[in-house]
């Protein structure tokens, strides 16, 4: 077993519930736990206001959980907030003042990137390019500003890859028009273990840890290529080119050193072509010293688009922004069926035992059936739109018409992202966190 990953496997303790984007390294959810159906007036056992903006999806540890946001006219000031998980009550907050300013836009990622936590604290990033260590307490450990250090971001819509780690180190990446790379960074200081230089492209998507044939691997999908990197030592291990379109999946550990890849056209089917090659199963084969990639399947019906493909049993789901809900069989990649959520979904869908929740833009989640067959369990509203203020003056302000459809998307309420542990689920808004658990019977109630 390799080295790291044994030090990880030994740290690990059943504190960590949600420990990272996507839930990479949560502990096993009972999926008799989590509800089923919710509404504005059921289940929803707390919700609370969150200070300016945020597109990360809350990280748990125990009964705390952390999330980020931005505020300002220029993102001025990041913020780390802890909670209760129980009751919703703020803990701590820790705030810093960013330390590259950008204009605060509809239009561009505001406090996207997801933090990780582990037992001596939490770690957060954000788009300015500062990176912070806290300790459970909410106690500064360390900070850095990777924009000052290595070079100013460069893209359009901003930065959005979470961080990952592997024990005892995290692994950023920064892929734009500027300077790309991906570095590793000590959990206890802060400091550089390694950094490998990238190719500038745009992209947003995350990194993830992969173990294959034993070796941990930090796998990166972005904008042409596939690349795996040893966490040790930021060696690159190997490489998959000539894709399209991948700039937002991350890459799903799906078992036995397959991950799932994807790729979307585009809003304006830009990378039609380059996606159509580009959503796969993947693994690594190892020939003698050198690591080589292996397609196991792709597939030309199946896209995502904000989120990332999913794999729940024997079955694989890409699910698009128009809400088109693809299911394919894992092992070959053929199409059991095409059929179309409630709502657009930009979140990864989460499965859990016998179900699959698809978290709609706009607020509406269809839980549908796993397995071959469509089946819609529920359709949950989590709000009335009725009662959410739009301002239409904010994308109206935008300074090109791009920017203005753009900004038009995001103007509103929006699902971002999901936690669970069990018995309840966190689904975050730009600025409302809500809680959702199944309400207890009544007394007497034996149901």
């Amino acid at each position: 077993m390799h080295p790291l990953l044994l030090l990880f496997l030994l740290a690990t303790t059943t504190e960590v519930s949600w420990p990272a984007f996507l839930g990479a390294g949560a502990t096993p959810l009972d999926p008799a736990t989590l509800p089923l159906r919710w509404s504005p007036t059921e289940n929803v056992a707390w919700q609370t206001r969150l200070p300016g903006h945020g597109q990360s999806s809350p990280v748990i540890f125990g009964d705390v959980l952390c999330l980020t946001a931005v505020e300002g006219p220029m993102k001025d000031t990041c913020h780390v907030l802890c909670l209760s998980v129980s009751d919703g009550r703020e803990r701590w907050r820790h705030s810093l003042a960013s330390s590259d300013p950008v204009e605060n836009s509809l239009y561009v990622s505001r406090a996207a990137p997801t933090p990780v936590v582990d037992a001596h604290g939490v770690y957060a990033f954000f788009e300015s390019g500062d990176i912070v260590a806290l300790a459970h307490d909410g106690r500064p450990r360390w900070q850095r500003s990777l924009s000052r250090e290595y070079g100013r971001f460069s893209n359009r819509f901003g930065l959005a890859a979470s961080p990952t780690h592997l024990e005892d180190r995290l692994f950023v990446l920064v892929d734009d028009e500027g300077p790309s790379y991906l570095v590793a960074l000590s959990k206890a200081d802060g400091a550089t273990l390694w950094k490998q230089d990238r190719t500038s492209r745009t992209s947003w998507s995350s990194p993830a840890v992969v173990t294959i044939d034993g070796q941990p691997q930090v796998v990166v999908s972005s904008a042409g290529t596939v690349d795996a990197y040893d966490p040790a030592t930021g060696t690159r291990l190997w490489t998959l080119d000539g894709l399209g379109g991948n700039t937002a999946a991350t890459p799903i550990d799906v078992g036995t050193g397959r991950f799932l890849v994807g790729a979307s056209a585009g809003r304006e089917g830009q990378n039609a072509e380059g996606a159509r090659r580009s959503n796969l199963l993947l693994t690594a084969t190892r020939q003698a010293d050198a690591w080589a990639p292996q397609v196991l399947w792709r597939t030309q019906r199946a896209t995502p688009s904000f989120g990332s493909p999913v794999v729940h049993g024997a079955c694989a789901y890409f699910v698009n922004r128009a809400g088109v809900v693809v299911c394919l069989d894992a092992a070959t990649g053929e199409p059991h069926y095409e059929e179309r959520a409630a709502q657009s979904v930009w979140a990864t869908p989460l499965c859990v035992g016998d179900r699959v929740y698809l978290f709609g833009k706009d607020g509406t989640t269809t839980v549908i059936a796993a397995g071959p067959r469509w089946q819609v369990l529920a359709e949950n509203v989590l709000w009335d739109p009725d009662s959410v203020a739009v301002d239409p003056a904010a994308a109206a302000r935008e300074a090109t018409e791009e920017r203005r459809r753009g900004a038009a998307m995001f103007g509103g309420r929006t699902q971002y992202g999901i936690a669970a542990v069990n018995g309840t689920l966190l689904v975050r808004t730009g600025d409302v966190l809500y809680c959702l658990r199944d309400a207890p019977a009544p007394e007497g109630d034996t149901r």
